[in-house]
Parts: C-alpha cells; structure tokens; sequence
C-alpha cells in the first residue's frame, strides 16, 4: 500500500476527473455511500414527487433543524438530469460544501429528517424525497426540485424590502 498527501489546494486546483476519483475514493473508503446487499434486486421505484404545497408543509416540519434544511435547500439548484423517467442528480460532496455542514453524516441527517418529515405528512413509510447510489449521488423527482427552487424563490422574495415604483426602498411612518 502506498499512501500520498495532497493538500486542499491540490486538489482544488486538480482536474475534475482527479477530483471525482478521490471523492469516490474517500466515500468507498468510508463507506459514507450507501453499500447494495449483494441479494437486493437494483431499486426500481422512482423518488416521490412533491408540489410546493408538500414542500411548504416539509420546511414547516424541519424549521428546528438547520442541518436539515441547509441541505434541503441546496436542491433549489438544478441538478443534473437523466434517465427515463427522469430523475436529478446531485453528488453528495456538493451538497457538504454548499451547505456549509461538517461531514457528509450530518448531509445524511439532514436527508433522513426530509425523508422522514415526508414518510410522516403522507402516512406512508415507503415515499422516498430521494433516492441514492453507491458512487455518493442523491436523485430527486425534477418535479420535486422545481417546488424547492419555488420555495427558496418565494421565501426570499418575502424577505426582500417592499419599494415604490421608482425602485426605492418604502419607509416606514413613525406614527
């Protein structure tokens, strides 16, 4: 066994294929990515969709749970998608940096709360907000992405400063 030391900055700077494998390294090595029984057929259920209304009644349900809801939010970005049906694709490692979090297990916290805030409002302990694979990708319903790109919209939106018409924040009146 040989073993290298790279630095932060070498891998930041490596090419994005240098960048990949040491990802798939470092979760195979860890076994962070979830590992397939060696008797379990390849899922074939697809991650259930949610509209905005489910989504506002998730975020409602993790509002205690920051961990949670930084990681949901990072699935306001658009994702990569593939397959038939179609499915989005996000790696694991992007959702940790993004998010800000520590490690990849407080990523998988974060996504066990969704999963269970969503099996919970449904009454159904088999619906799925996302599904994974063992090379440390989560897949989200496209149509469940979108209502969380709508939620973050809608709630920023809310936050920004009302202003007239000529652009200008509104003041308030004293009295």
């Amino acid at each position: 066994m040989i073993g290298i030391t790279l630095t932060a900055d070498q891998i930041c700077n490596a090419p994005i294929e240098v960048r990949r494998w040491i990802e798939h390294e470092v979760i195979t090595a860890l076994r962070l990515a979830p590992q397939p029984s060696a008797s379990a057929a390849p899922s074939a259920t697809r991650p259930t969709i949610c509209d905005e209304d489910e989504m506002a009644a998730i975020f409602g349900r993790l509002r205690g749970m920051p961990a949670a809801l930084s990681v949901l939010f990072e699935f306001r970005h658009p994702g990569i998608a593939f397959g038939n049906p179609p499915v989005k694709s996000f790696r694991l490692m992007d959702i940790l940096h993004n998010s800000k979090l520590q490690s990849i297990s407080q990523v998988m916290v974060g996504l066990d709360a969704i999963n269970a805030a969503l099996a919970d409002m449904r009454g159904d302990a088999g619906a799925r907000f996302c599904d994974f694979d063992n090379e440390g990708h989560c897949f989200l319903a496209p149509e469940t992405q979108a209502s969380i790109a709508k939620l973050w919209h809608d709630i920023v939106v809310s936050q920004q400063p009302r202003s007239d018409a000529r652009g200008e924040p509104l003041q308030r009146s004293a009295g």
